[in-house]
């Protein structure tokens, strides 16, 4: 039992050939089909001309009323939140601001570090259901030692407070 397979190549005018047919022109054979061809892909400014038009105008204006002196129609004031000013005024008042730019750097590296540890530990098989068990009953031990019973809790809230205090100075 014989059996003659063919095979399909596509050339690169978009045509599929049968390799094993006898070789007859493209138009003529009727082993040979044509594709039709994909229109170009669209162009970032055909999408949205307006948009486009719009912000080159405003760019322009801008450079034509820097070029004369004048300040731009639309200059927008842009408010910051109240945390970005008071980043902003702690950053001034630091002396040594190579140290403190040095330690964001290590706390940065240090947190990706820990990261990767972290998921290191957790694709080792059991560690994370025993770590899960370990955590539910530091947890419970918590619970039963600082907040079930009145005065231990008042003693906790005290040194909460106490610690907040040493923190930040005031309280």
């Amino acid at each position: 039992m014989a059996s003659s397979s063919s095979t399909l190549s596509i050339s690169s005018s978009s045509t599929l050939v049968d390799t094993k047919a006898p070789r007859h022109s493209a138009a003529s054979s009727p082993q040979c089909v044509t594709l039709p061809t994909l229109p170009p892909p669209l162009v970032q400014s055909q999408n949205r001309p307006g948009k486009t038009t719009a912000y080159c105008r405003k760019i322009a204006r801008n450079v034509m009323a820097m070029a004369t002196g004048e300040a731009p129609a639309e200059v927008a004031t842009t408010e910051f939140p109240e945390i970005v000013k008071t980043v902003q005024e702690a950053w001034e008042k630091v002396e040594d601001k190579y140290a403190v730019s040095s330690l964001a750097v290590a706390g940065a590296v240090a947190l990706w570090g820990s990261t990767g540890l972290i998921s290191a530990i957790d694709r080792l098989p059991l560690v994370p259901g025993v770590l899960e068990l370990v955590g539910i009953g530091y947890t419970g031990w918590f619970a039963y030692k600082n907040l079930v019973f009145k005065p231990d809790r008042e003693a906790l809230t005290q040194k909460i407070k106490d610690t907040y205090k040493d923190i930040i100075g005031s309280g």
